[in-house]
């Protein structure tokens, strides 16, 4: 009878980073954070890849486990495939020194057997090494005898045409050498961690840069609760380990900072102060300036973009952020709004970019400044648009050269007050200066939201209601650039 695992591959990438956290895992898994509906995506996306990538060895068998709580039936599965001759066994798994691995794919060809371990993202990282290395540590050890382990990661620069091409949307680089190097330390991680667990009381590991690194750990909401708000860590654009050198001296609060001796720059100095008075800041000079350059109609401008691993529409790349839909809000001189939207219709086989910068290019007008907030990212998804539409070079060019970034006032500290908390991003700027208006009462409250929704729709695996996301979305992106009207207005108003 095989023994109960004590450690997964999972749990020992978990132990690597924090042996508070694998500890916490194991006897106090109600701890743990809820998983947010993005996270949520970012495994499920990770899943279709790794079902993607079997058709790069088509014909093999699968020794998936039945759920997640009954792994060990994978191993009993997978060495009766080994010895009934299967040579392409999918989520092959091997238990050994009570470790259990996962592999998600096992191949035997003409030099014998090789592992491949899908990522969905786009190049080999550290953790990635130290992944295949404790599979080809429990696989080995189990009498297979392994002559090369491999990443299969997705390749960026797959420009997708027609169909889908398998082959060129994986990059397979061998790890081999690298899993070597790191093989002789894995014995005496397993013997540390398996001590861990079977500690009586949680490690006594104060909270630091593994909290984040390299992943985001999931027991941070119990970890950090003892952290404040406005503490050291809310200093904005100050390097994390800063934060923590201050953390370790028992700096805390912001009323802790030696004011006189310390290595924060003049922005940072102005937050800290802000909040430690609740004085503001305000360059009426310099705001003025900028509000007179401005021409009129004004056009305020929001873009939600969208990007999935493996690309759905042609002349698009894994990961490419690809615009799906706008808002607009247009100002006369004599302060009348109207407003403009666009929605792509979530479909697969129809590319929502064309439909987007036609109906763009005649709400925009021909005169007049188009003002963004944070100019860079729309400037970028235009660039893009004219990669692929060259025909539509000069008017989209047009736009680009009368956009205007809203975000300068606030980026460059001319108005500045408490409750920006050192941050210029507008879900910063719009509660400190138009309270009134939030994106709490909202269904779809950012971005991340915003993309994970259409892209579930376009991709056909969203589980919600579609008429209501739709208008979600629709209300969640007017009031991107209805917040910027407002934010204008008090500007003005100064």
């Amino acid at each position: 009878m095989m023994k109960k695992p004590i450690l997964s591959k999972s749990t020992f990438i978990r132990g690597l980073q924090c042996e508070k956290s694998l500890y916490l895992y194991k006897h106090h898994y109600n701890l743990k954070d809820a998983i947010s509906p993005q996270l949520q995506a970012i495994f499920n996306q990770g899943n279709r890849v790794g079902e993607l990538a079997q058709d790069l060895f088509q014909g093999g068998v699968d020794a998936s486990p039945p759920n997640h709580f009954k792994m060990q039936e994978s191993v009993v599965k997978t060495k009766a495939f080994i010895e009934n001759g299967a040579s392409i066994i999918y989520e092959a798994t091997f238990q050994f020194n009570r470790v259990l691995a996962a592999l998600d794919i096992l191949v035997k060809d003409e030099e014998g057997w090789k592992a491949y371990e899908v990522k969905s993202s786009t190049k080999v990282s550290d953790t990635y090494i130290n992944d295949a290395a404790i599979q080809y540590y429990a696989i080995v050890n189990s009498g297979i005898d392994l002559k090369d382990i491999s990443i299969i990661y997705i390749n960026n620069q797959y420009v997708k045409q027609g169909a889908l091409s398998i082959q060129d949307l994986f990059t397979i680089e061998s790890v081999y050498d690298r899993v070597q190097e790191v093989l002789p330390k894995i014995p005496s991680q397993v013997l540390r961690f398996k001590k861990v667990i079977a500690q009586d009381e949680v490690p006594d590991i104060t909270i630091g840069p593994q909290c984040s690194k390299p992943y985001e750990c999931d027991f941070k909401g119990h970890c950090w609760k003892h952290i404040p708000e406005n503490s050291v860590f809310d200093i904005s654009n100050l390097w994390t380990s800063k934060k923590f050198d201050l953390y370790y001296k028992g700096i805390v609060t912001l009323d802790q900072i030696d004011l006189e001796n310390n290595s924060l720059n003049s922005n940072q100095l102005l937050q800290v102060n802000s909040a430690l008075n609740n004085t503001m800041f305000i360059d009426r000079n310099n705001i003025s300036a900028f509000l007179r350059d401005l021409n009129y109609p004004l056009y305020f401008l929001d873009f939600e973009t969208m990007g999935t691993a493996i690309p759905i529409f042609d002349n698009s790349k894994p990961y490419q952020q690809l615009v799906f839909q706008y808002s607009l809000h247009i100002q006369n001189e004599d302060n009348e709004v109207t407003h403009h939207e666009y929605l792509a219709e979530a479909n697969p086989n129809k590319d929502p970019r064309e439909a987007f910068i036609k109906q763009l290019i005649t709400d925009c007008g021909d005169s007049g400044d188009i003002i963004v907030y944070n100019i860079g990212f729309e400037r970028g998804k235009l660039n893009d648009l004219i990669t692929v539409y060259p025909q539509y070079e000069n008017e989209i060019n047009q736009i680009i050269g009368r956009l205007v970034d809203l975000m300068i006032p606030f980026q460059k500290k001319w108005y500045y007050t408490p409750e920006m908390k050192g941050s210029y991003s507008i879900k910063a700027v719009l509660p400190a200066l138009v309270p009134e208006l939030s994106y709490q009462d909202l269904d779809i409250k950012e971005g991340g939201t915003a993309s994970t929704s259409f892209a579930q729709m376009v991709s056909g695996t969203f589980h919600g209601n579609v008429e209501k996301t739709r208008q979600a979305l629709l209300a969640y992106c007017k009031l991107d650039t209805l917040a910027m009207v407002e934010i204008y207005k008090f500007l003005m108003s100064l």
